[in-house]
């Protein structure tokens, strides 16, 4: 007696479909299951055992083999508990074979037979809808994040006797449509907005040079400066996600179990903000088993990372990767997994250890050596990687308490079409390129897409021989340059638009020796 069902595994982000193969044979009573499987799926028997005998069905007393196919590829989790179940009693023929084979199945089994929703649903759903799969059940503890998902049909459960009445015919299940799958308009502002900021107009300013493309900046100021608070509000500006990331978003957030529960899809541009003391495989993603970690769960949003350079070396070390790549491979000796990672990585420092180098107000009580030592530890191809770094002052007395009555300031939601127009202009360029934004432009297609006029090119030489940059520092400034003019919708990068992105390229590049800043 032979049965195969379908189910699938996850790979990094992606999933594979899977094949159970459930044979029944005489001999002494054993379940072995093959095809690389991994402890919480060899552990799966005894719950499917258990699970089926309280369930009220029989549990045969024969020699049972379950290969999970390919056979050359490790599987992993608890989402194999129901699909094997059902081969199982569709090989000693409590359920139909045929009817069984129309679905896929994931869920993960209690010793009662009720079925436990799963990490990864969402990502096991797309990949085996893009594999041809048109009917899937599962928990119903994971109907709202797969429900977003279009061209495939689900089935919530609650109990494995539901599953055996649906593809019995005596009691089927409905399939879920849940809610239409679509992006919000906008960000929300639950952070606050841009308009209770006092001063600080060449931050914002900054901030949405760096919204409009994706740009990563660093801000450097003492306490108390606002720099916190100014990257708390940086999402409120930044363009609702399309549908497309939404759902990456949501799968990448599924696999890491992050997801809320009945949360459905996120639709909001993650902001994580990991402590200092993170490891370097949090930050990065791995483990035993591999899962995302905080650069791939800031996917298409924000990673802030305050007090900059007292994050671990190694673990600053491995944003070098993402930063350049939009992705992040983890390589261990089960498996090789990529992540994605396009992230705008907004960082916060303070100038000195103490903080208040350069203070207009407080003294600073640092030598040279601690101040030199603290900047070393951002290390210079990883500076050269963030196209912006910013300081930031406080702000006086005088203009904290100004009335604001009389004084305009610009909110977050004008920030906000502001950028998105720019965005759209960049999407429109670059439409039959394999890019969408400025900050992704790569050498050669600068040179086609950044032309300089002569000023432009004699000002930017005279940045280099004065800073003595680097050629990434000149590309990071013709790159900046580009998406100043397309928040101008300038169709020409001007002197200005050189001269403005200079002005964001100056702190590493100054050397920023203690003497520099008495």
């Amino acid at each position: 007696m032979y049965s195969r069902i379908l189910t699938g595994s996850i790979v990094g982000t992606d999933a594979e479909v899977v094949t159970v193969e459930t044979d029944l044979s005489p001999g002494l009573p054993n379940v072995t299951i093959v095809g690389l499987p991994d402890i919480s799926v060899r552990e799966a028997r005894e719950r499917i055992r258990v699970a089926l005998m309280n369930a009220g069905y029989r549990f045969p007393s024969k020699r049972i083999t379950v290969n999970l196919s390919p056979a050359d590829s490790k599987k992993e989790g608890t989402h194999f508990d129901l699909p094997i179940a059902m081969g199982v009693m569709a090989a000693s023929g409590d359920i139909s074979a045929d009817e069984a084979s129309r679905y896929a199945f994931i869920g993960e089994l209690s010793l009662d037979g009720k079925i436990n929703p799963v990490q990864g649903a969402i990502a096991l759903a797309i990949g085996l809808r893009n594999r041809g799969t048109q009917k899937l059940i599962l928990p119903s503890g994971n109907k709202q994040e797969v429900s977003m998902l279009r061209d495939i049909e689900i089935y919530p459960v609650e109990h494995i006797a539901e599953v055996e009445a649906h593809l019995s015919g005596f009691n089927p299940v409905a399939p879920y449509s849940g809610r239409p799958g679509k992006a919000p308009e906008g960000q929300p502002l639950d952070d606050g907005d841009f308009a209770d900021v006092a001063g600080q107009e060449g931050v914002k300013r900054a901030l949405q040079v760096a919204a409009a493309a994706a740009h990563n900046i660093l801000m450097i100021g003492p306490p108390g400066a606002g720099k916190t608070m100014m990257a708390r509000r940086l999402p409120g500006i930044l363009p609702a996600m399309t549908y497309e990331e939404c759902l990456e978003v949501t799968k990448i957030f599924s696999i890491a179990g992050q997801l809320q529960s009945e949360g459905g899809l996120i639709t909001r541009r993650p902001f994580r903000s990991p402590h200092h003391t993170i490891s370097p495989t949090a930050l990065a993603g791995g483990g035993t088993k591999p899962r995302p970690g905080e650069v791939s769960l800031a996917h298409f949003g924000v990673l802030f990372l305050d007090e900059f350079p007292e994050f671990q070396r190694k673990a600053l070390e491995v944003l070098r990767q993402p930063l350049e790549d939009e992705k992040i491979t983890i390589a261990r000796t089960s498996a090789t997994v990529t992540y994605p990672a396009k992230i705008m990585l907004v960082a916060a420092m303070n100038p000195c250890p103490c903080g208040y180098l350069g203070h207009s107000t407080r003294k600073c009580i640092c030598s040279e050596h601690q101040v030199l030592q603290y900047l070393s530890k951002i290390s210079g191809p990883l500076a050269d990687r963030i196209d912006m770094h910013v300081e930031i002052f406080p702000v006086p007395c005088e203009e904290l308490l100004a009335d604001t009555v009389n004084y305009k300031r610009m909110d977050s939601m004008q920030m906000r079409r502001t950028v998105e127009d720019a965005r759209r202009i960049q999407i429109d360029r670059y439409s039959e390129e394999k890019i969408s934004y400025n900050s992704q432009l790569t050498p050669p297609l600068i040179k086609k897409y950044c032309p300089l006029d002569g000023e432009s090119k004699q000002l930017l030489k005279m940045a280099f021989e004065t800073y003595k940059l680097t050629a990434r520092s000149g590309q990071k400034i013709i790159k900046l340059a580009r998406t100043i003019a397309d928040l101008g919708k300038n169709d020409k990068i001007s002197s200005e638009h050189i001269a403005e992105a200079i002005g964001y390229n100056r702190y590493f590049a100054m050397g920023n020796t203690y003497e520099n800043h008495r």
